[in-house]
């Protein structure tokens, strides 16, 4: 009843694992982010924003020195022009003693940011620490309490990106960025203070203008929404999602090209988006500069009218700029709401899960404990799918009961239910409608942790954890002496292989035991099965994956552990696939469907002639066929993985900025402009100076009309230098987004285009499925794209700044020059030093974190194996025993971090020190006129500040680099399987004749299982070859190696008498038209979909229709209101089976080709559909080589050969009557009318 209950709440859990817009809505509020704060943490945080607060009102209160320090120039300046040489030498030593006064308040301003910028970074980092710290452990203590059923719905790479993705995110919210923020905000505010106290009539008319800049936010923000740039290259992604997962159909019909120009086509939407962006962005620039120059012009002419017609001002207090530097400090602080917003995301996904209640909670003390356990097991009328498929019906009101003290084997074709039902038993799932009972208890009611100690499991696939073999023993059984695992290993038949080791039981295991052979894992992992000395033993399939040799030393082992687990009356339940394997289980369960269907005896099942006696037939026939599965798999996946990952690595340091500019080289006039524009815009800066400092000279101008005309025309240059900026910026943003998107754009076609090129076992690989494939062309162009057109604007734009504002400095003084140029490296590298120290500390958190990484997705990768054995906890204190090095190395960041930020935000209080108190010793003494001091100072702090900024804004370079470097590596991979047209031999008349000659094969993802074992057949031009065979025996892999899909291991295919890897694939692929049992569709017409058959050329409409008429379609197409036109949705979703059945033969039709291979091509149909299909498929099997995979003999009698296959051999070949004489493997099918899987 409870489980029911606690549904509707488990679905919504999945629907906000898919939707993205209830995601958004239900955001946390930003203080969520800080629940795990404790006292002394909040304290810290109060502190630190103290600190900053103080730190923000530093540079107002600079602006206020600065003003007194304009009004000492100015008046000394002023009196020079009226003092005779008398008074010189009075004034001299005033000047000089004001300027070191001026010198030591800008040392102390310098001095007091020092101490509170390091507090307020150190504080919040540290705090931030401790919070992240918490964070994680509850969060991966909550991750190992949830029900498998959780798991199946979220993928482990996923949950292990959150782990350390999203935490991180977390982490850049709440720590440095607040106070930053913090300190922003408190300039702003203090700089309006100032501005009204300094002169309120100015500062007002400063801000009637600012409203303008703050409408343009605003208007950026509508015609850019960032959801738009993924929306526009949906389209094109939801292409490139189609066609790479069906890569097998677009194959096949060598649909490449045709694939990569309807990709083109809808990248063009996202290209023209991308320029827009440039230029809305240039734009918003331009009239961002030309409004914040118009204003200076309007302050100084206002400004001056105050200071020279009303006296209300003294020139000084022009100097309150303090308006317009709370305005840009308010655009600064936009980038940390950023970080909030992407936090607060992130916070919201890894509290949902934090908040959940699992559904069976592994860490919960409830539920009895039974006294004493006799082992009886029966399932009730047990209904079950899995969470993550809840459309498919696994197991359908199975009801079985397994005796204490017997040997139960469960036996059925693949995907009949059988490990789902041992699944329940160890309570991994609940049962959907009815119930497991252990000695009559519902093991829901019993506690979870002990009803699984008494539960012992040896899988198909063993999972090992990267310790010793003696620890995975231990495993089994907390507390084990020495002589308990030395016992448990003899009777696993595992104490003389360890014996032979170097380290015996202290040797390594490996990642996922990978240095022990399959074999040696299985006797691990049955040693740690016994030493737990369960009550009931659970087999699944534990000799399958391995050789004829270890199979018989473990199966002896298990034979062992059977007897002395009836003696000791323990249940044992083995599933298994070879049926040899069960010959003296007490109880054989024949499971089909999700049903036991039949129980028995071995010999009763015989004659029951039921699933049990079809699988014994097929087996007995293929078993003295030669089998060896060597572990030489193994070793060759473990080299394939080091060599793939060296490969990835080493491209990664030089990327060739130069190459990617290669493919930007049509695009040289854009480049070209945009460069002019950021030269312009470079120089902007420099002018500024020069204009500010001529604007506080006209001050010590005795004539009042001189003065007046030269700030008007000083204010009329600014308004020019306004007007000039918005077109440069405008240029500099359109010239270079419309060069950047035209490059992103062919960067994504030549990655899909060399996607499409590469072998279809490269498809096979995880690293490469359609999702990160689609994900890589989506981010990596673009991302590529930060590495040229901006990043070249950002470079033309630095060099320019500083190489204008060095000339001006120099030409005016070389000495002051000099000096001020001493700082500057300190100004620039301070602000390169600061973006550096981020993202190294980002990357330095990431090293620290790879051990615990290790542990937490060893731990989620494996969850069921360490679900079995309940060793969740053993794993959670692991996991948090690594957490101590990544927080104490954060906690060494705090206070490296903090000093750093300091040094770079005293630096320029110093500079100024220095620089005026050596300028008031060269006004006094050189009499050097001040009007240069300022226009020296100015400029060079100004293109200082540039050089900063350029380091830190570039759009990640690194990035770009790594995009770029990945990008690369795929488009110099070489296929293994060219599909060039040029290479390979084509040959006039192709008959079509096939012979298979001893092929071996594995397939790459999977080595370990030899899937074809010297597969002999051939079949002549215009004959019919069935393979018959149960599921996982090869069929549909023959059929693959004749597509050229792969190549054998071992032995040839010969194609007319050609070896196939010497024959043109692009040729050979068009002698070939396949239907598959899943036919794939693509999401256009009907029409469109059987041309589908013909890339070559363009299909007439008459070819269609016949084509149709062949394949029974025409008739139904003509009932449909678009006919031909009539869309068939994704996937085809619009039709029924049948109706894509005889579209895919239809288009295997207008091929007209040599050879048609048929694949189960209508196990999917019900009868009456079967039967139209039957008919269109024996129609065009006319005059063709054909091979049919058959699952129903009915289809095939007719065929000219009938090869009955197993275990990746053919055991019998002939035609029906033949076979028949025979009287072996295929009469008996015939005969019993047993079904094949």
């Amino acid at each position: 009843m409870k489980k029911v209950a606690s549904l509707p709440e488990d679905n919504n859990e999945e629907k906000w694992q898919t939707n993205p817009e209830t995601k958004e809505e239900s955001k946390s509020c930003y203080w969520t982010q800080f629940r795990f704060a404790t006292w002394k943490d909040t304290l810290m945080m109060v502190v630190g924003g103290l600190c900053a607060l103080v730190h923000g009102a530093a540079s107002p209160l600079m602006l206020l020195v600065y003003g007194m320090m304009t009004d000492t120039f100015v008046s000394s300046a002023g009196e020079l022009t009226l003092s005779c040489c008398r008074q010189l030498a009075m004034l001299m030593v005033d000047i000089e003693a004001q300027m070191t006064m001026f010198a030591y308040y800008y040392v102390g301003i310098g001095l007091g940011v020092l101490i509170v910028s390091y507090f307020q970074i150190a504080l919040w980092v540290s705090a931030a620490a401790k919070q992240i710290q918490r964070i994680r452990k509850t969060y991966f203590r909550k991750i190992m309490q949830m029900e498998i059923g959780w798991f199946d719905c979220n993928s482990v790479g996923e949950l292990n990106t959150r782990i350390s993705d999203d935490i991180n995110k977390i982490n850049n919210a709440i720590a440095d960025q607040v106070s930053i923020f913090i300190e922003r905000i408190s300039t702003f505010i203090f700089g309006f203070m100032v501005g009204f106290i300094g002169g309120w009539k100015l500062t007002l008319v400063v801000i009637a203008v600012s409203p303008l800049i703050g409408l343009s936010f605003v208007w950026v923000k509508q015609e850019l929404p960032s959801c738009w740039e993924l929306q526009a290259y949906a389209k094109a992604g939801a292409v490139a999602d189609e066609v790479l997962s069906s890569i097998r159909t677009v194959a096949a019909f060598g649909g490449e090209d045709k694939e990569a120009e309807r990709y083109d086509k809808n990248l063009i939407e996202a290209q023209n988006w991308g320029v827009k962006k440039g230029t809305v962005i240039g734009v918003f620039q331009g009239f961002l500069w030309c409004i914040i120059f118009l204003c200076y012009a309007l302050a100084f002419w206002y400004g001056s009218k105050l200071v020279i017609e009303t006296n209300e001002l003294s020139p000084g207090t022009l100097v309150f700029f303090g308006v317009l530097m709370a305005a840009m400090n308010l655009g600064q602080a936009s980038p940390c709401l950023e970080a909030f917003a992407s936090g607060r995301a992130a916070a919201k996904t890894i509290f949902d899960t934090i908040d959940r209640e699992p559904e069976i909670d592994c860490f919960s003390e409830e539920g009895h404990r039974l006294d004493k356990v006799k082992g009886d097991i029966k399932f009730h009328n047990v209904t079950f799918n899995y969470p993550s498929r809840p459309e498919v019906k696994i197991l359908n009101n199975l009801s079985m009961l397994i005796r204490a003290g017997e040997t139960t084997a469960i036996v059925g074709p693949s995907g009949s239910g059988k490990s789902t039902a041992i699944q329940l038993l160890q309570r991994f799932y609940d049962p959907k409608d009815g119930m497991v009972t252990l000695d009559g208890h519902d093991i829901r009611s019993l506690n979870l942790q002990w009803l699984r100690s008494l539960i012992g499991i040896v899988e198909q696939e063993p999972v090992l954890f990267s310790t010793t073999i003696a620890e995975n023993i231990r495993y089994g059984r907390p507390g084990v002496t020495m002589d308990d695992i030395i016992q448990a290993t003899k009777e696993a038949n595992a104490y003389n292989f360890i014996m032979e080791l170097p380290q015996r039981f202290d040797t390594l295991v490996g990642e996922g035991g990978g240095q022990m052979s399959g074999g040696q894992k299985q006797r691990i992992a049955i040693a740690r099965a016994l030493i737990r000395k369960p009550r009931i033993l659970l087999l699944d399939m534990a000799t399958s994956a391995l050789d004829n040799e270890s199979e018989a030393v473990v199966q002896e082992a298990l034979d062992n552990v059977d007897g002395r687990c009836a003696r000791m009356g323990r249940t044992t339940i083995t599933i298994a696939h070879r049926l040899s394997t069960i010959h003296n289980a007490d109880v054989i369960v024949g499971f089909e469907h999700g049903q036991a269907v039949e129980r028995g005896t071995h010999n009763e099942l015989l004659e029951k002639k039921g699933v049990f006696f079809t699988l014994v037939t097929l087996q007995n026939q293929g078993n003295d066929l030669p089998n060896d599965k060597a572990s030489q798999g193994r070793i060759h996946i473990e080299v394939n993985n080091h060599f793939q990952r060296a490969t990835e690595f080493s491209g990664w340091d030089w990327t060739p900025v130069a190459r990617i500019l290669k493919y930007n080289k049509s695009e040289w006039p854009y480049m070209l402009i945009g460069s002019i524009g950021a030269a312009i815009n470079g120089s902007v800066n420099p002018i500024y100076a020069i204009l500010f400092s001529q604007i506080l000279g006209t001050f010590s101008i005795l004539d009042v009309d001189e003065q007046r005309v030269q700030i008007n025309g000083i204010c009329i240059l600014f308004c020019a230098v306004a007007v000039t900026s918005f077109f440069s910026q405008f240029l500099q943003g359109y010239a270079f987004g419309k060069s950047g998107e035209l490059l992103t754009r062919r960067l994504r076609k030549v990655g899909f285009q060399a996607m499409l090129r590469q072998e279809v076992a490269w498809f096979d690989d995880p690293r490469n499925s359609p999702g990160a494939l689609t994900t890589r062309l989506a981010s990596d162009a673009s991302m590529v794209q930060g590495a040229t057109g901006s990043q070249i604007g950002m470079i033309v734009n630095s060099l320019t700044n500083i190489g204008a504002a060095l000339i001006i400095a120099f030409y005016f003084s070389w000495k002051l020059s000099l000096v001020v140029m001493c700082f500057l490296p300190l100004i620039g590298l301070s602000g390169a030093f600061q973006a550096k120290m981020l993202t190294g500390f980002a990357n330095e958190d990431k090293k620290a974190m790879e051990t615990a990484g290790q542990v937490s997705s060893e731990a989620l990768a494996n969850i069921r194996t360490i679900a079995g054995l309940a060793k969740e906890s053993t794993f959670v204190d692991t996991y948090e025993q690594q957490l101590e090095a990544p927080y104490n190395s954060a906690k060494k960041k705090a206070n490296i971090y903090g000093i750093c930020f300091a040094f770079s935000q005293c630096v320029i209080f110093m500079t100024y020190a220095a620089a005026f108190r050596y300028g008031g010793y060269l006004v006094s003494s050189e009499g050097l006129h001040y009007l240069v001091v300022f226009r020296v100072i100015s400029s060079i702090v100004i293109s200082g500040t540039a050089l900063g900024k350029a380091s830190s804004f570039t759009p990640d370079y690194a990035k770009a680099k790594t995009a770029a470097a990945q990008l690369f590596i795929l488009l110099d991979r070489v296929p293994k399987i060219s599909l060039s047209q040029t290479d390979g031999e084509k040959w006039e008349n192709f008959k079509g004749e096939l012979e298979f000659i001893n092929c071996k094969f594995t397939y790459p993802t999977r080595p370990d299982i030899q899937v074809l074992n010297g597969l002999l057949v051939s079949v002549k031009p215009g004959q019919t070859l069935a393979f018959v065979g149960s599921s996982g025996c090869g069929k549909s892999t023959s059929v693959q190696l004749l597509e050229r899909f792969y190549d054998p291991d071992e032995g040839t295919v010969l194609i007319d008498g050609r070896p196939s890897h010497t024959v043109n694939v692009p040729f050979l692929r068009a002698q070939i038209g396949i239907v598959s049992q899943e036919p794939v569709l693509f999401d256009c017409s009907i029409a469109e979909n059987i041309q589908y058959g013909d890339n070559t050329r363009n299909v007439s409409m008459e070819e269609i229709v016949d084509a149709a008429k062949k394949a029974f379609l025409h008739d139904f197409v003509m009932t449909l209101p678009d006919k031909y036109e009539t869309q068939v949705g994704a996937q085809g979703s619009q039709l029924s089976r049948g109706q894509k059945q005889r579209i895919a033969i239809a288009r295997a039709i207008v091929r007209n080709p040599k050879i048609l291979l048929l694949d189960e091509a209508t196990s999917a149909l019900d009868t009456e559909s079967e039967k139209t299909v039957q008919a269109a498929l024996d129609e065009a099997r006319r005059g063709r080589t054909c091979i049919v995979i058959a699952h129903r003999l009915s289809t095939i009698q007719n065929a000219d050969i009938i090869a009955v296959m197993s275990q990746g051999a053919v055991i019998e070949s002939g035609s029906h009557e033949t076979l028949m004489d025979k009287r072996a493997a295929y009469y008996k099918l015939v005969t019993t009318g047993a079904p094949i899987s």
